[in-house]
């Protein structure tokens, strides 16, 4: 079987469904509440931004939209991309994207994604070999669609070098790392450590948490805001993601 599609939209009909779509996956109603409305999306096409959408026998099944950013001329920063998941599309969406900015001579793409979905963090870290940056504190607020829940809307900005190697994705903890957060029977369990390279396991399923348990699904919210995010405002640098489960981070200069 062939993969999507990919192309970009041009016209308000497309724009349209892509909306429909985007207000589909995220839970919310068409139009003004959906994530991304059709006529930003026109606009940012109109101008030259990048917008397109992945069809699988001529029905959408994923869209990404991207406007250009800061350094100009040479980072992309991709705002949306929602896709029918388990064949691909995710992918070809970003294999698409990335073309579209090496045509342009573009060397990075940013995005930013919540840090507790772990296929988001596997995606991005192992498919991608893109790399977090910086922890965002509810970066869009508290957000009220089926995903997010009412939760705060931390996010970690994450940069793909299309220019260098892709990075190893999946790597082994050396000796001595140890965990700062552990997922002890799906509760969040901190551990101050000095160590070289530090382990953040995720929960299992953070989405369905929080429709069932909204204390453990906050509680795990404020465990990775403070390992993760404050190893990267320390000057870590996260190096890989382990078992599908858990964020290897290695400090540049290890405490003494």
């Amino acid at each position: 079987m062939n993969g999507p599609t990919v192309r970009e939209l041009h016209v308000m009909e497309d724009f349209d469904a892509a909306n429909l779509l985007y207000a589909d996956i995220w839970g919310t109603e068409p139009g003004s509440s959906s994530p991304i409305s059709a006529e930003v999306m026109r606009a940012l096409s109109h101008s030259g931004n990048y917008v397109a959408g992945a069809y699988e026998d001529d029905r959408l099944v994923g869209a990404s939209v991207a406007f250009f950013g800061e350094p100009m001329g040479t980072s992309l920063h991709s705002h949306i991309t929602g896709a029918v998941m388990g064949r691909g599309v995710g992918l070809a969406l970003k294999t698409h994207q990335r073309q579209w900015a090496l045509a342009r001579r573009l060397r990075r793409i940013t995005w930013t994604y919540d840090p507790l979905i772990r296929r988001n963090a596997y995606f991005n870290l192992v498919k991608l070999g893109a790399r977090p940056e910086q922890y965002l504190t509810s970066f869009y607020g508290a957000m009220d669609d089926a995903l997010n829940g009412g939760d705060e809307s931390d996010r970690v900005l994450a940069a793909w070098d299309l220019t260098a190697p892709a990075p190893p994705g999946t790597i082994e903890p050396p000796p001595g790392a140890a965990h700062g957060l552990r997922n002890h029977h799906g509760r969040p369990e901190t551990a101050a450590t000095d160590a070289g390279t530090v382990l953040i396991d995720l929960p299992d399923d953070i989405e369905a948490l929080r429709r069932t348990d909204p204390g453990a699904a906050r509680a795990w919210r404020l465990a990775v805001r403070h390992t993760l995010g404050g190893l990267l405002a320390e000057g870590a640098r996260v190096v890989g993601f382990h078992e599908r489960r858990r964020y290897v981070v290695r400090r540049t200069t290890p405490r003494s």
